[in-house]
């Protein structure tokens, strides 16, 4: 496996991990007495994610200038 692919299967890894957030988030937030705690936690983990989608995004993308 190259690194492109080793790539590629990382950001699907990332992003599975950041919808499955989504729909914590989402489930903790329908309750009646949501955990706040917990959502602020998750939301958190959501953001790193989303750092490392943009970084692995961009070695798979890498900037070209013309």
């Amino acid at each position: 496996m190259n690194e492109q692919e080793k790539l590629q299967d990382l950001l699907a890894q990332l992003k599975a991990e950041h919808r499955g957030l989504d729909d914590a988030i989402g489930a903790l937030s329908d309750r009646a007495v949501p955990d706040m705690i917990q959502i602020q936690r998750l939301k958190k983990r959501k953001l790193v994610l989303r750092d490392e989608i943009t970084r692995v995004e961009s070695k798979l993308l890498p900037d070209i200038i013309a």
